[in-house]
């Protein structure tokens, strides 16, 4: 599996071959470098360690910074593997955009989506709430309702949908095709949308 770190930028529109406008996610992928080659003979698996990211050598520790020296390159901020990695690279080299996708290709992106703090159950699980101002109480427009029953089985289920922390996860959006490559300016334009922040690291596997 082949794949780049990379950071998103934001957020753009192109018209398309059938003159289509297209929203993409705009993200900067790379130059990642090699940092590590793993192989089945030492480790078990084959895989390669790639780095993205400059970082300061203060916030970086004694056993980070003598492993990526060993690599010819400084501080940096994220490290990722990919397993089977089927490109031809050495310990320092780095890998680019136009070496991993293709125009046209499906890849996969991960990222960490946007944390919204606690939240209720209408911003939280999409729930309606009370749409007719005429009924109910007139200040429980936004209230989740019922929780179960009371006497039997006096308890509420695990799994209930209720407010709570909102957002600040892992997630994996697969099958996304890739609609522009920029090589110049390590450019990847991504239709649709990708989950984190701007300048949120993401990940892209193909």
């Amino acid at each position: 599996m082949n794949g780049l770190i990379g950071r998103k930028i934001g957020m753009t529109s192109i018209f398309n071959e059938f003159g289509e406008n297209v929203a993409c996610t705009v993200v900067e992928a790379g130059p990642n470098v090699v940092t590590q080659i793993k192989s089945e003979d030492v480790d078990g698996y084959s895989s390669y360690q790639v780095a993205f990211g400059t970082a300061k050598a203060k916030n970086t520790s004694a056993p980070l910074m003598g492993h990526l020296e060993k690599a010819g390159t400084g501080p940096k901020k994220i490290m990722r593997e990919f397993k089977d990695f089927n490109l031809d690279k050495a310990l320092g080299d780095e890998v680019r955009v136009e070496e991993v996708f293709n125009e046209g290709d499906r890849i996969n992106a991960v990222g960490v989506t946007k944390g919204k703090g606690f939240q209720g159950v209408v911003k939280r699980h999409g729930f309606r709430g009370v749409g007719d101002a005429t009924h109910g109480q007139h200040n429980r427009q936004r209230a989740p309702g019922s929780i179960g029953a009371g006497s039997d089985p006096s308890k509420v289920f695990k799994g209930m949908r209720m407010a709570g922390r909102t957002g600040g996860n892992r997630v994996k959006v697969k099958n996304l095709r890739v609609v522009k490559i920029l090589p110049e300016k390590n450019l990847i334009l991504i239709k649709g949308a990708i989950p984190g922040h701007k300048g949120a690291f993401i990940l892209l596997e193909k």
